[in-house]
Formats: structure tokens, C-alpha cells, sequence
């Protein structure tokens, strides 16, 4: 358990949309680095444009969109180094990476995934949809339907990747793979189930808070991100 006197500062960054290899590329330089304890603990907060992933476990049958869906949609697939099946990310969808060292608050990876899924909990309450948990599935769940999913990679306690939150998600783009491999589950956004379009920065802020506050962070730090891997 951490103790509640340390200092600690979380830095976040906004990358807007950004090719998911290009985002990949740049998580895993400050994984490496956080493992030198180079770089401080940050949270990468994005949009890619449509992209499927496929986690260590991914079982490539659950890819059930044709050459031509893929093609139509223009839609990448990555086979990645995450945990877990596959997964789509696109617009409108908040994908959250915390580059964090959990020797500093609690080397626990079910409870890191709690944490997350909770995270995500919290916000959705702020907006009044009540979301739980699935005792089989990791994710945040409104009755069978998933809002977000989340896929994590940590070595030496030190995390990359993270969540996947539909917030205006065009959900069609669903069809051409098994969520996560659950055949018999649906997914969902903010958007569907209360009816409105969302203001994405606003949606950001509030995991933004959430995660500060849930981590026990004394401040945070808004940062470039380019500006500074190159200044650190």
C-alpha cells in the first residue's frame, strides 16, 4: 500500500486522434523508460481512427469481418502485446493509457483492472448510468451489454495499454469481430443508452479526475506529449 504522505504526480496527455501504430510506438518508449524510472507515471488519453486488436490470447477466428468489410471500412488490425482477445477502437471511443509504476500504489494486477473498470464506473454514474461488474469478464458492463473493455500489459509493475470507453462510438463497426471473444454479450455506448451526442473533451475530464482521485495522486500535470519525451 502506498503511503498517503508520498508526493505523487500523475501527467496527462491529450493526443486527440492519432494512427493507433503511432500511439503504440510512443506508449511502449515510455514503458521502457518508466521501467529506468526515467519518465513519472502518465495517462495517454486518445481517439484512433478504426482499428481492430488482437491481444496475446486472441483466438484470429473472433476476426469475422471479410477482406472487404475491412477494406470498405478502412479498418488496421494489430495483433499486440496486451492481454486478452480482440477489440475495436474508432472515434468517438476514449482509449485511456496509463503508463504507471503500481510499486507506488499497490502491486496487485486484479486490483489494477478494478481500478480501471471503477474508474470508468464513476464517470458514467456522473452522467446517471449505472454500470457494474461481470464476475467472468473484465470491463464495465450495463446488464449484458459492455460500455468498455479493458486489455493491460505489466512488467516489473510497470503498465501500458489500458481501457477502451464507448462514448459515441458508431457501433456497427462491432460487427466485423467476437468482442472479446464473448459470442453471447453485446457492446454499447454513452451515446445508445441515453440518447445524446457527447462532448468528448468534457468526457475526458472527468476520467481524467476520476483517475487523479481513485490513485491518490497529490496533483497532475497537463503535458505535450512530444514536447515532453524530448525535454525528459
Amino acid at each position: 500500500m502506498t503511503n498517503q504522505s508520498t508526493y505523487r504526480k500523475l501527467l496527462i496527455s491529450d493526443l486527440g486522434t492519432m494512427r493507433y501504430e503511432k500511439a503504440w510506438h510512443l506508449q511502449r518508449q515510455l514503458f521502457e523508460e518508466r521501467q529506468l524510472d526515467s519518465k513519472e507515471d502518465i495517462l495517454l488519453l486518445v481517439e484512433h481512427p478504426h482499428t481492430y486488436t488482437l491481444g496475446k490470447t486472441a483466438n484470429r477466428k473472433n476476426l469475422i469481418g471479410s477482406d472487404e468489410f475491412l477494406k470498405e471500412n478502412n479498418i488496421s488490425v494489430f495483433d499486440i502485446d496486451r492481454g486478452g482477445d480482440i477489440t475495436y477502437h474508432g472515434p468517438g471511443q476514449i482509449v485511456g493509457y496509463p503508463v504507471l509504476n503500481l510499486a507506488n500504489w499497490q502491486k496487485d494486477t486484479g486490483k489494477y483492472l478494478r481500478a480501471l473498470e471503477e474508474i470508468i464506473i464513476r464517470v458514467c454514474r456522473e452522467y446517471g448510468l449505472e454500470c457494474t461488474r461481470k464476475e467472468k469478464y473484465t470491463g464495465v458492463w450495463i446488464e449484458d451489454r459492455k460500455i468498455c473493455a479493458i486489455g493491460i500489459k505489466v512488467k516489473n509493475w510497470i503498465t501500458m495499454h489500458g481501457f477502451a470507453f464507448n462514448v459515441n462510438t458508431d457501433l456497427k463497426m462491432f460487427g466485423g469481430i467476437i468482442p472479446c471473444g464473448i459470442k453471447d454479450k453485446e457492446v454499447t455506448s454513452l451515446q445508445a443508452e441515453l440518447g445524446i451526442e457527447f462532448e468528448i473533451q468534457e468526457v475526458k475530464e472527468k476520467i481524467s479526475s476520476q483517475f487523479v482521485n481513485y490513485f491518490k495522486y497529490n496533483n497532475f500535470e497537463t503535458v505535450d506529449l512530444l514536447q515532453y519525451m524530448v525535454q525528459t
